[in-house]
C-alpha cells in the first residue's frame, strides 16, 4: 500500500521529513502563547523542521467542573488565528461537537478529533465534512487496526485529507502504555502516522498539576521508540513553565528543553529514512 502524502500548506505530510505538532495543551493568557509560538518558530526553524501549532480552545473531558478548560470556542478562535497571521504556521485544534466544525473551519488547518471521540460518527462526519484536514486521534479503547473504521467513515464522506495520531492505550486502572506495534498497524491504514508523545505518559485520575499525573522521565525512551518505529509526526504538548501550565501540568515539555530533546530524534529518523 502506497501512503499517502497529506499537503498542509507547504508541508508535506508523509513524505519522508519529521514534522512536528507542538504548542500548550490550551489555550491560556496571550502572553504565553504568544511567547510559545515565537520560540516554536525559532527552534523549529534553526533545525528546519516543519512547524504545525497546536492549542486547544476547549478541553471537554476535564476531572472536575472547577478546574480550567480553555476559553471557549470565539476567544479562543481568535488567538490562534492571531498566532496563525503573526507566525505563518499552520494550526490545529481539537472540537467536541458537530456544531463547532463551522466557525472552527474558519481558522484551522486542521480539526482534531479527540480519542475518547474518535468512534463518534456524527462529529466525524462534521469534521469530515469541513473540507480541512482530519486529525484522527487513537482511541484508548480501540485496537490499532480498527482506527480504519473511523478512517472509512472520513472517507465515506468525500475526505482523504488524514492524519492518524497514536496517544497510548489504557492499561488496567488509571494507566497508559505505547504499544509500538501500533505504529506499524495505523501506517498500514494508509496516512501519515503521528506519535503524541506527551499525552501518552499522563497518569490518569490524578490532577494534571500534581507531580505524580505524568511520567516524564519516560519522554525520551518513547519518543525515540516512535521514530525508530518509522511515524511521519511528533505531536510534543510544550509550555515556558509547566508547572504553572493550567492544563497537563505534570507532562508538557519545557519548551526550553525542546531543542535538545528533538536531536536524537531526527538523527533516528533520518536513519530509518535510509532504509525506506
Amino acid at each position: 500500500m502506497t501512503k499517502k502524502i497529506v499537503n498542509i500548506g507547504n508541508i508535506q505530510c508523509g513524505s519522508g521529513e519529521l514534522f512536528l505538532i507542538a504548542g500548550p495543551c490550551v489555550i491560556e493568557e496571550e502572553s504565553i502563547m504568544l511567547k510559545t509560538a515565537e520560540r516554536l518558530k525559532e527552534i523549529t526553524g534553526k533545525m528546519k523542521v516543519p512547524l504545525i501549532y497546536k492549542s486547544s480552545f476547549q478541553k471537554d473531558n476535564r476531572s472536575s467542573v472547577e478546574f480550567y478548560s480553555g476559553p471557549g470556542l470565539t476567544k479562543g478562535l481568535e488567538m490562534l488565528a492571531k498566532i496563525k497571521k503573526m507566525f505563518d504556521v499552520p494550526v490545529i485544534s481539537d472540537v467536541h461537537y458537530p456544531s463547532q466544525v463551522d466557525e472552527a473551519k474558519e481558522v484551522l488547518d486542521i480539526i482534531q478529533v479527540p480519542a475518547y471521540l474518535c468512534m463518534q460518527t456524527d462529529l466525524v462526519v462534521a469534521v469530515a465534512k469541513s473540507g480541512r484536514v482530519v486529525n484522527l486521534k487513537h482511541g484508548q479503547f480501540l485496537a490499532p487496526e480498527n482506527m480504519a473504521k473511523p478512517v472509512k467513515k472520513v472517507e465515506d464522506s468525500g475526505n482523504q485529507r488524514i492524519l492518524l495520531t497514536e496517544r497510548g492505550y489504557t492499561f488496567g486502572y488509571n494507566d497508559l502504555i505505547v504499544d509500538p506495534r501500533s505504529f506499524y498497524l495505523l501506517d498500514q491504514i494508509g496516512y501519515p502516522v503521528i506519535f503524541d508523545v506527551t499525552h501518552s505518559i499522563r497518569r490518569y485520575g490524578i490532577p494534571s498539576a500534581d507531580p505524580k499525573g505524568g511520567a516524564r522521565q519516560f519522554l525520551p525512551v518513547l519518543a525515540r521508540a516512535g521514530a525508530a518505529a518509522g511515524i511521519d509526526g511528533l505531536f510534543i504538548e510544550t509550555h515556558p513553565e509547566p508547572a504553572k501550565a493550567m492544563c497537563d501540568a505534570a507532562s508538557q515539555l519545557c519548551i526550553d528543553n525542546l531543542e535538545e530533546f528533538l536531536k536524537p530524534l531526527l538523527e533516528i529518523h533520518a536513519v530509518v529514512q535510509s532504509y525506506k
